[in-house]
């Protein structure tokens, strides 16, 4: 949950200073990157509330007949 928590920060800056220097050379390089972060960030933040609504609500139980 800490590596969530750190890509919410540090994604959006990548992002920002990647629209801040649009005639540099690594532009799209950085903007890449920094979507990537942002996609890893959305993924570990639903990971970490499927977690702790199975920590607890306990898991989730499935009828195999």
């Amino acid at each position: 949950m800490g590596t969530f928590i750190v890509l919410c920060f540090i994604s959006p800056v990548v992002v920002f200073q990647a629209f801040k220097n649009q005639d540099h050379p690594f532009f799209w390089v950085v903007l890449l990157v920094g979507i990537a972060l942002c996609i890893t960030a959305i993924v570990y933040g639903f990971w970490a509330i499927r977690t702790l609504l199975n920590g607890l609500l306990g898991e989730k139980k499935t009828n195999s007949s």
